[in-house]
């Protein structure tokens, strides 16, 4: 089943009563059923949460993202004793080889991208050299061709608008857009990643001492592409270049996007689930590649 996504902008009263989230405002009243819940974005100064409500999301593994003062993603609450063998996945991350990590960070910018180039030629109408630089990615991409194919996406992604765009994390529209859609895929991610037993705290390659989800933000890089057209879609359809209700809620239609395995398509909300206990597989020593899905169905037959 998708899990629901919600989103709560104006002074509201949360709190549970027989496993259900009872949503109060001052012109209504409505229930939910927690376990339908996988993401409550709060995004007001005045809201109210009980923690007896809290902990039950927490329990449903259901991911409690708070906004700031900039109606940005700033915190979220995840499940830190979601798996059964929690102690035993904890050591194996945490003793897991430099060679590995270095593998699968180069497994990693290699789909990333790849589906850059996908979807810059799907945008674009035209071929560029991103496939080609997806095959000179080292071990943990020691040449950084991460950044090589970013310089060349951003450059020719927005040509067709009439913006002076450069990609900055509190840069001017439409970077505004990218950033909120940027926050609830890492959402989403460290919720997978945590539902597998995972420490968000320790990225294969992120590293930072003040990065609480490193390991979301390496496991998402693939993904951002989904960021990236859902963004273009929402510039040709709406003249708006401020977030609002009913742009949030147009990026936060990214989480129930149709991704593809070789065998099967599932939400991404559930393919992150998959992507993150492959990633635990390869940590615990039962794989050697994470379990990425492709982003579009590029058969024939699409």
């Amino acid at each position: 089943m998708i899990k629901k996504s919600i989103l709560i902008e104006n002074k509201t009263s949360i709190t549970s009563k027989n496993s259900q989230l009872i949503i109060k405002s001052e012109i209504r009243e409505s229930s939910i059923p927690i376990e339908d819940i996988g993401f409550l974005v709060l995004d007001h100064p005045e809201i109210y949460i009980s923690l007896p409500a809290m902990n039950l999301l927490v329990e449903n593994n259901s991911s409690v993202i708070i906004c700031g003062k900039n109606h940005l993603p700033n915190g979220m609450f995840l499940n830190l004793n979601s798996h059964h063998i929690q102690q035993e996945v904890f050591k194996n991350q945490i003793d897991a080889s430099i060679p590995l990590k270095k593998q699968l960070w180069q497994q990693t910018i290699v789909e990333k991208i790849t589906n850059q180039g996908i979807l810059l030629t799907k945008i674009t109408q035209n071929k560029n050299s991103l496939e080609f630089l997806a095959t000179k990615v080292l071990s943990g991409d020691t040449t950084n061709m991460e950044g090589v194919a970013a310089s060349q996406y951003w450059k020719s992604f927005f040509d067709t608008y009439d913006i002076n765009f450069k990609r900055e994390r509190f840069g001017d529209y439409p970077n505004n857009f990218l950033n909120y859609g940027y926050a609830i895929l890492r959402a989403a991610t460290a919720r997978a990643l945590s539902g597998s037993g995972l420490l968000n705290t320790l990225g294969i390659h992120h590293k930072s001492k003040y990065n609480a989800f490193a390991l979301a933000d390496d496991i998402m890089e693939p993904f951002r592409p989904l960021v990236d057209e859902k963004v273009f879609e929402i510039m040709q359809n709406y003249e708006e270049q401020e977030l609002n209700t009913k742009i949030k809620a147009e990026l936060l239609q990214v989480l129930t996007r149709t991704v593809y395995f070789k065998d099967e398509k599932s939400p991404l909300m559930v393919a992150l689930q998959k992507t993150a206990s492959s990633l635990q597989q390869c940590f615990m020593g039962n794989r050697k590649k994470i379990k990425y899905p492709k982003l579009w169905n590029l058969t024939p037959t699409e």
